[in-house]
């Protein structure tokens, strides 16, 4: 049998230790670096304020709080998922396209089966977090990571 150690430690892991949403200790170190790649999404995808905040699962005035870097708070379990889940797309995509079709990829309509010809941002902001991680599972089949 494998023992997976901590780091740094002759202790084995155990499910306390290890890294969930569920933990506000967790959320709080995750937040700062998952907004700022949240921010650099949106940013390349070209989102408006609104799919921002939709996409995210906060309201417009806390979207203009998180861009201004006004934002002190650990997101929740949700939202940290769903930021994970778009960012998961974000890097999928930069890995299966070499050009500007990455970023312009999530606002083109598509005729996938889970898309059913919306754009992908869109169907993940009407279908929200099952969506979200069904888009980044299929942009990882595409691309062959499946």
């Amino acid at each position: 049998m494998v023992e997976i150690l901590k780091l740094g430690t002759d202790a084995p892991l155990t499910p306390k230790d290890v890294q969930t949403f569920s933990k506000g200790e967790d959320r709080s170190r995750l937040s700062g670096v998952a907004l700022k790649a949240y921010r650099a999404l949106v940013e390349h995808w070209g989102l408006s304020n609104a799919e921002a905040a939709a996409l995210l699962g906060v309201s417009d005035s806390t979207w203009d709080r998180i861009k201004r870097g006004a934002w002190d708070q650990p997101l929740s379990q949700d939202q940290l998922t769903r930021a994970s889940a778009a960012i998961g797309v974000y890097k999928g995509l930069h890995l299966l396209f070499a050009d500007q079709m990455a970023d312009r990829w999530p606002k083109l309509p598509n005729r996938g089966p889970i898309f059913q010809r919306a754009s992908p941002v869109h169907a993940m902001i009407e279908g929200g977090i099952p969506v979200m991680l069904e888009t980044r599972r299929y942009i990882d089949a595409v691309r062959g990571g499946l």
